[in-house]
């Protein structure tokens, strides 16, 4: 078991090795406020409860919770401002006519940077927050618990730039002993719960530990994700964890497992080797096309019981895009100047970092990770459709995908997927509140809840370009080409973070680190131009 779980820190994360020495966020030094009241004026509302949008609306915050939402007006017509919410001495208005504000974002997977990534914590918080996303489950403390809850301490104080974080620990973390027994299960669970983590992530172990392991963090009411590695989902897949109590699952390992009908394991070819990653990715490819076909029998039975069990599934699409479509993830726009020299280092073809798997990937890969996609997209899309749970996640820091650019992708694959805009925000919001079980805090702009937003000049509904960093392009009526959007405002616990600004700062720190090195990102195999 011990040496299973060293696999799966070094090459599905490289978390525990590859992160132990990153940098804490340093003293927050950005961001206005917090004030005893802050009124935003006349913006339109699209909140996360799938309700369309309404404005213009104020919305009053007095100490850090929302009081009051008020209508003020009908679209195109002047704001008559004898019945608007009066500001008290002391109190900050914030003027966003013509703007649009949602929840903050929740990204449900991302890891807090990592030192072969060459990304610290400032730069990987920044990245999330100039992109609207005010909170982070960390599904793996891959820098260590403490150092984790160290953080998470300091971003409910507000002392760092940072959002809030819930701290899922790998399960066995910091365990030297082999957990070989369901009673070592459990008494590891307890000891987790005891340091504080929130939750705990799997990837799989032998079917009696798993059992102990779930049942008794579920006794203790903690939370729990799961990615069902191919080490192990032979005897245990998400049918199985779902009925032991999992609440989550990442991306979807195990869920074609249990759509098998005519096997047990896929179809590996003998020669396959899991160590070997282009192996493992390229067979991953063809793991859908093997499960039950949509809408038949079996396909609807498992839905049908994953529903009941109130499961949630947090897909991640974004982290397996470059598998149908390398060029695009390593040509992404935002590399050049958010990207640092260190992590896009970590991308190109290895065969020892995680998620680099380029060693031959050609036109016959991607084309059966595409049709891969079409069929995990019809089992996500109809599971939200029949009631079930989705949230979003990014994975990032891996496989191209970029902190913050990269959550903004996934609301654009769940969009693919065939989520309406309005339900793709509420997998953002609402359906990740309710997943860490915060619902009553953030997720939703609701009185009683906290001032949790994001606010942009454009409407996302119409474009979610318009949440990149980098905007969206449009051509003016003087035939000029522009960009338009990127977060205006992010505002955590009733702190204004000019979202532009943190990108300022992203900026500054990967120019300061190529011109340490003379560096210039260069495709893989081709030659760089500086001397």
């Amino acid at each position: 078991m011990r040496q299973f779980i060293l696999i799966c820190f070094t090459l599905l994360h490289l978390s525990l090795l590859a992160q132990s020495s990153v940098d804490k966020a340093t003293n927050r030094y950005q961001g206005e406020g917090p004030w005893t009241q802050l009124i935003i004026r006349g913006v339109t509302l699209i909140n996360g409860n799938s309700a369309p949008p309404i404005g213009p609306v104020d919305i009053v915050v007095e100490n850090n919770i929302i009081k009051q939402i008020k209508t003020v007006g009908y679209p195109g017509v002047p704001i008559d401002s004898t019945y608007r919410p009066k500001l008290k001495p002391g109190g900050k208005e914030l003027n966003a006519e013509g703007m649009y504000l949602l929840p903050g974002f929740v990204d449900m997977h991302g890891h807090i940077g990592g030192r072969m990534q060459g990304a610290d914590a400032d730069y990987v918080f920044k990245l999330w927050m100039a992109h609207g996303i005010t909170t982070i489950r960390d599904p793996s403390c891959g820098n260590g618990l403490d150092w984790v809850l160290d953080q998470k301490k300091r971003s409910e104080k507000n002392e760092i730039t940072a959002p809030r974080i819930f701290a899922y620990t790998v399960f066995g973390q910091g365990s030297y002993d082999a957990i070989s027994t369901p009673a070592i299960a459990r008494q590891w669970v307890q000891e987790n719960a005891k340091k504080g983590a929130d939750g705990i992530k799997f990837f799989g172990a032998a079917p009696d530990i798993m059992a102990a392991a779930l049942e008794e963090n579920k006794r203790l009411g903690l939370r729990s994700a799961c990615h069902h590695a191919q080490m192990d989902v032979g005897r245990w897949n998400v049918l199985n964890s779902a009925r032991a109590g999992l609440t989550s699952m990442e991306h979807w390992y195990g869920l074609p497992e249990a759509l098998f009908k005519d096997r047990t394991v896929q179809h590996y070819p003998l020669d396959y080797n899991y160590q070997n990653e282009q192996d493992r990715f390229s067979q991953a490819g063809k793991l859908w096309e093997q499960a039950a076909p949509p809408y038949s029998d079996h396909w609807n039975k498992v839905m049908n019981e994953l529903l009941s069990l109130d499961f949630t599934i947090d897909p991640t699409f974004n982290i397996y895009e470059a598998s149908r479509d390398l060029d695009r993830a390593r040509l992404a726009e935002w590399h050049k100047e958010y990207t640092m020299p260190a992590l896009w280092r970590f991308y190109q073809p290895s065969r020892i970092s995680h998620g680099s798997y380029w060693h031959d990937w050609g036109t016959e890969e991607e084309v059966a990770w595409k049709k891969n996609y079409q069929l995990w997209m019809t089992f996500i899309n109809e599971y939200k459709n029949r009631g079930g749970r989705i949230t979003a996640g990014s994975d990032s820091g891996f496989i191209f995908q970029l902190y913050g650019f990269a959550y903004i992708r996934e609301l654009e694959l769940l969009r693919e997927a065939g989520f309406h805009p309005l339900e793709v925000i509420r997998a953002a919001t609402l359906n990740g509140a309710e997943a860490l079980g915060v619902s009553d805090k953030i997720g939703s702009v609701e009185v009683g809840k906290l001032a949790d937003f994001v606010i942009v000049e454009e409407n996302p509904l119409r474009n979610l370009k318009v949440l990149y960093g980098t905007g969206a392009i449009r051509l003016n009526d003087n035939n000029e080409v522009t960009r338009v959007g990127g977060v205006k405002y992010t505002i955590k616990d009733g702190i204004i973070y000019d979202a532009k600004e943190l990108l300022d700062d992203v900026k500054r720190m990967v120019e300061a680190a190529k011109s340490k090195e003379n560096f210039e990102i260069v495709q893989p195999g081709m030659k760089a131009k500086r001397p």
